[in-house]
């Protein structure tokens, strides 16, 4: 099998490639850091072959997939996992920048990158594409804003794919988790500052990126004819509380 992580020069992505190489498969590694591509090829060896990408510019991912070797073409599953937080300030006070940078790669780069790869598996009548939502898909919090609509737009996103895909053989599912630690997530979504993305984490037991792996290898192993529409998972520590209310008293 085949594999086509986009993101994978770190946190989700790398924990992939690693779980997918240590069960046999064949991993191509893309991101925009080629020392880290290369980095993560060096550990992990010839089942891996690093494509430096840039999801959000399809000049990029068509020099990047038309450059594969010919032993490479045949990608059995595609992990959108490139994705991104930036901010925490309310609709009203958040960077427009920042909306457009979201929506540039948890959006426009996703379905750029199923476009892209989608007509192949399709013409060979198997396939499985997964895409990394979050629980903000589902669940609006205060600050989650444009972040949380990209991800609702990978859910419906993932939902028409299937509506589209019956009968092919070619799967869709969309992977949503909650509160996960041990990535650069809140680093970046924080803009680098380390002190609050600890506190994010802090007294808690969250998922890890391994976890998020290993349920995506779940998913890309199933037998052929079960579909996994999508998963929401989240830590024990994490739930759901009441609706917000304002009072004026």
């Amino acid at each position: 099998m085949i594999v086509f992580i986009t993101g994978a020069t770190a946190g989700f992505g790398a924990a992939m490639a690693r779980t997918f190489v240590q069960n046999g498969h064949k991993v191509l590694i893309s991101g925009r850091r080629e020392d880290r591509l290369q980095s993560l090829s060096a550990e992990l060896g010839g089942a891996v072959l690093p494509v430096v990408l840039d999801v959000t510019d399809k000049a990029s991912i068509k020099a990047a997939l038309d450059g594969l070797p010919a032993e490479w073409k045949q990608i059995d599953v595609l992990i959108n996992n490139a994705g991104l937080a930036l901010g925490v300030t309310p609709a009203h006070e958040s960077s427009l920048d920042d909306w457009d940078t979201m929506i540039a790669t948890n959006c426009a780069g996703l379905v750029a990158m199923t476009r892209a790869i989608l007509p192949d598996m399709v013409k060979r009548g198997s396939g499985t594409v997964i895409n990394l939502g979050s629980v903000a898909g589902a669940t609006p919090y205060p600050g989650g804003n444009v972040y949380g609509a990209t991800k609702a737009f990978v859910e419906q996103f993932t939902l028409n794919l299937r509506a589209d895909l019956v009968g092919t053989g070619v799967r869709a599912t969309n992977l949503a988790p909650g509160l996960c630690g041990g990535t650069e997530f809140s680093n970046v979504r924080l803009k680098g500052n380390d002190e609050a993305a600890a506190k994010v984490y802090e007294g808690t037991v969250p998922l890890t990126a391994e976890d998020i792996a290993n349920t995506a290898y779940w998913i890309a192993t199933l037998p052929p004819h079960i579909n996994i529409n999508r998963i929401e998972m989240m830590p024990t520590c994490q739930g759901y509380g009441p609706l917000a209310i304002k009072r004026n008293v």
